[in-house]
This record gives C-alpha cells, structure tokens and sequence, in this order.
C-alpha cells in the first residue's frame, strides 16, 4: 500500500480492497466507517438467548466516531482536524439519537455535515456509517 494509503493496526479490516483512509496533501479523505469491531462483532448490536435483535443507534454512533478517531490519530490527527462528515442512516427516525451522540463529540464550530437515508449498509446490524475528509498538514521530514 503507497504512503498516501493507510490500514490501520488495531481497526477492522476494510470488506473490500480500499484503505481506513487516503492522503491527498494536506487533506486525509476516510472511507466509510461503521461500528464493526477487529473480530468482526459490531457495537450496538446484541441477540438474546432467543435470538432476538437489538440495535442502538447511540451505542454505534459512539463506536463509529471513535473508530474514526483512532483511524485519524494514526495520521497524525484528531477530530478537531475534521472539516466535512458525511453520514448514512438507514432509517432516519435514529436521526434523534445520532444527532445526540454527535453533539457530543462536536459543536457549531466543528465540521460541516451532511446526514442521508440509505435503504440499507453492508450487513444488517448496521444502522450507521460515517465517511469524513479532515485537514492534517503534512510534517517536513527533518
């Protein structure tokens, strides 16, 4: 994988052929980020003994904006690095609680949003997934 191109230690392994995220200069572009876990279980989504579902938007929101935390602190950010989200719902009546858990890691200062609908993600259990561009200016090699 070249410089600009990272997988991260530690995180999920993408389900395709493209990385955590990509450099492009001083702007790191991170591909859609969901709550699912290096062991391939995902927060916020539970069965019990009767097989039964359960599904919270807040526990996976948590879980989705921390993993892009820790995917932008290995380029050398952080979340106040962000400028641009971009989330996908798959029912926007989660929209009260995402909204929730967001507000709690950002504020009016923080980066521009835009919140969609989507008919479904790439496995069931999510119900969320977050793409985001943030600005990290390159360090010199010294």
């Amino acid at each position: 994988m070249s410089d600009d191109a990272l997988l991260v230690d530690g995180k999920a392994k993408p389900r395709g052929r493209f990385p955590h995220l990509r450099r492009a200069g001083d702007f790191v572009f991170v591909s859609g980020t969901s709550s699912r876990r290096p062991d391939g279980s995902f927060a916020g989504a539970s069965a019990d003994e009767m097989g039964t579902t359960s599904l919270d938007i807040r526990e996976q929101t948590i879980a989705v904006i921390e993993n892009i935390q820790d995917i932008l602190q290995a380029a050398g950010g952080s979340l106040a690095d962000v400028v641009t989200v971009t989330t996908y719902l798959v029912n926007m009546n989660d929209f009260g609680g995402y909204n929730e858990v967001y507000g709690s890691y950002f504020d009016e200062t923080g980066p521009a949003r835009t919140t969609v609908a989507v008919h479904q993600l790439p496995h069931p259990h999510l119900l969320i997934e977050i793409s985001c561009t943030a600005h990290i200016p390159q360090r010199s090699a010294s």
